[in-house]
């Protein structure tokens, strides 16, 4: 749990008895300030976040960690979906009935957690998705978040992840999921300049957006991935055999690309974020991703 201005509930409270503030519950100017003052008298970064190590140095963990995650079984298989919410304000509360799921990539590295925060930090606005779901790190030497997923929003509210797209309706109504993954390399790094080990890298049989080498998604982020598409179709009611996989049986990896039902929300069902944007990468059509799909 991130706890920032703007916060409001009885963990607000908690916090302000320990920076010695007025307790009422509501994290603004006041409290950023004593946040702030307390971080930097006890060898914090200073930034007037209570994030997990604030949460620890207070003595407050067991408070920010109660009931911070849930199993959930999906026929044979079991779900394991980790609680780790956004601040209230930094995403649309809802609640909508949701009415699509996407597949997104970070961009970006594999631990899920540092996505989320980041999300809670930043000045863009309500941009995030419901679930984040954490990789193998391109360096080879970290793969203790493959396979973790976050939901950092609650059932029934959203972010803004889609961006520009012909049908605000779908912004609003989906579900979306980002995969931690760097996307593209080339010459053996990511487009930020990270050295990526040979067992994370995987050549398309075609290029894709224009490249043929990317980061592979792992073996256990297409199998949570599947657990989490399954999931959420039941829960909300979602064929997920609609859209991408309908596309993907009339054009192979072609199915990935730019697709006008999916940009104007005319087709309900599962799609990527490359169905409604000619100009991003996320997903890309690593054919153990299709055939997990294909499974579905």
């Amino acid at each position: 749990m991130l706890l920032k201005k703007g916060s409001k509930g009885e963990e607000v409270k908690e916090v302000q008895k320990v920076v010695e503030v007025n307790v009422d519950g509501d994290f603004g100017p006041a409290t950023e300030k004593a946040v702030k003052a307390w971080q930097f008298t006890n060898n914090l970064d200073a930034d007037g976040i209570v994030g997990p190590k604030t949460w620890s140095a207070m003595g407050l963990d067991e408070l920010a960690t109660t009931d911070n995650s849930e199993r959930l079984v999906e026929s044979t298989e079991s779900l394991i979906i980790e609680k780790y919410m956004l601040p209230k304000g930094e995403y649309k509360e809802g609640p909508v009935k949701k009415e699509y799921l996407f597949l997104h990539h970070t961009a970006g590295w594999n631990n899920p957690y540092k996505t989320v925060d980041n999300w809670g930090r930043d000045t863009r606005g309500q941009i995030a998705t419901e679930f984040v779901l954490g990789g193998p790190s391109v360096k080879g030497n970290d793969d203790k978040y493959d396979g973790v997923l976050l939901q950092c929003i609650p059932n029934g509210g959203y972010g803004w992840h889609l961006g520009k797209n012909g049908s605000q309706h779908m912004h609003i109504h989906s579900v979306g999921i980002e995969v931690c993954n760097f996307g593209y390399v080339k010459d053996g790094k990511t487009y930020a300049g990270t050295p990526v080990v040979e067992s994370q890298i995987v050549t398309l049989p075609e290029s894709f957006r224009g490249h043929k080498t990317w980061h592979r998604y792992s073996d256990k982020q297409i199998e949570v991935l599947r657990d989490w598409i399954l999931y959420v179709a039941e829960r909300d009611n979602i064929d997920p055999r609609k859209g991408l996989v309908e596309e993907i049986k009339k054009h192979g990896a072609k199915g990935f690309e730019w697709n006008e039902d999916a940009y104007y929300g005319r087709v309900k069902g599962l799609w990527t974020h490359t169905n409604t944007r000619k100009d991003k990468v996320d997903m890309f059509p690593q054919p153990e991703l299709i055939d997990m799909l294909l499974s579905l």
